[in-house]
């Protein structure tokens, strides 16, 4: 089969692999969730999200974090939306060009990625 894109899965900040000890590789939509997840997590916004209490930053920290979603060339422009159901944890819902619908999860508190 033929990918676009094909990466190593990463959690906790760790390459996750098999029970043979090889990589385990993901593709495609996972590939650019994960690529998200990591541009969120090291752009530190995220943390600044948890640690501001002024309604009005914390409305311009999404929108930061929105517009670095924004960036990936990869999603269809507009489609982002992020959600905050509870401090610490971000949704965020786009549209890919070529893979349809992506939803993906920050736990910033956790550190999953």
């Amino acid at each position: 089969m033929t990918y676009l894109y094909q990466d190593v899965l990463i959690e906790n900040g760790d390459l996750v692999l098999d029970a043979g000890r090889n990589p385990i590789l993901i593709q495609d939509r996972a590939v650019i969730a994960q690529d998200i997840k990591h541009a969120i997590i090291e752009s530190n916004l995220a943390v600044d999200l948890i640690a501001e209490r002024s309604p009005s930053m914390k409305a311009d920290i999404r929108t930061k974090l929105e517009l670095l979603v924004e960036e990936d060339v990869r999603l269809v422009p507009g489609t982002v939306r992020l959600e905050e159901p509870k401090e610490g944890v971000i949704y965020v819902f786009a549209d890919t060009t070529d893979f349809g619908e992506l939803s993906l999860t920050v736990d910033v508190e956790k550190k999953r990625v």
